[in-house]
């Protein structure tokens, strides 16, 4: 495994790990939030997904070695997309 594959496991693991916490406890700092990860670190907590972006990108300028989340959404939800022709 190279290390961008190493890091983009060990962001998805602790995205994981975190949306796990905000689901069941909605007391956690994560809940309802969103979440960014860069080199296996929360680097960024807040409500605003450009707000994320950004902050996300000063940290860690290389995407590769970046995650984000919503915390407390339900990732194993089906919804389906109905379209008109």
């Amino acid at each position: 495994m190279s290390v961008a594959e190493d890091l983009q496991t060990l962001n998805r693991e602790l995205a994981r790990r975190i949306n796990r916490e905000a689901r069941s406890n909605p007391q956690s700092p994560y809940a309802n939030k969103l979440v960014g990860i860069a080199n296996g670190q929360v680097v960024v907590v807040t409500d605003d997904w450009d707000d994320l972006a950004q902050r996300l990108r000063k940290v860690e300028p290389n995407p590769a070695r970046t995650f984000a989340i919503e915390a407390s959404r339900d990732y194993d939800e089906v919804h389906e997309i109905w379209g008109s022709a």
